[in-house]
């Protein structure tokens, strides 16, 4: 008898533990904050990304729209600069291209590496010393 009545103090310790750390991280604003920021620095990304390409109608696959059938993706904090990869592709018929971009405090891109064969892109890669481009 004295252990069923542990093992339910027990089991109601650990589920009041749970449900106060639980409800301490559902509320903690900081990780909201840092939400946001990511949402923010991904927003910037896409444009910088639309920019590059030189398409405005690009469906991108990112860590605001993640498609695991496509690949993974993420935005990473590097010190004060971001990191943010993922893939697009012009059009339906199109393969996925995948895309890294390093972006600088003020979110101007530092480096953007893409793999695509598109020629307009390689060209425009040997004049920009920020853009790399393979096939």
């Amino acid at each position: 008898m004295d252990h069923r009545v542990g093992r339910i103090v027990f089991a109601l310790f650990i589920g009041l533990l749970v449900a106060l750390f639980s409800y301490q991280w559902i509320t903690d604003p900081a990780g909201r904050a840092e939400r946001k920021l990511q949402e923010y620095v991904v927003e910037v990304a896409r444009g910088q990304l639309k920019d590059a390409i030189g398409m405005e109608m690009l469906e991108i696959v990112d860590p605001l729209s993640p498609n695991r059938k496509v690949g993974k993706v993420y935005v990473f904090p590097e010190g004060d600069a971001w990191a943010v990869s993922g893939y697009y592709r012009r059009a339906a018929d199109d393969r996925w291209h995948p895309y890294l971009m390093a972006l600088s405090a003020d979110l101007s891109v530092t480096s953007l590496k893409i793999q695509d064969k598109n020629q307009q892109l390689i060209e425009r890669a040997a004049l920009d010393p920020q853009l790399e481009v393979s096939p």
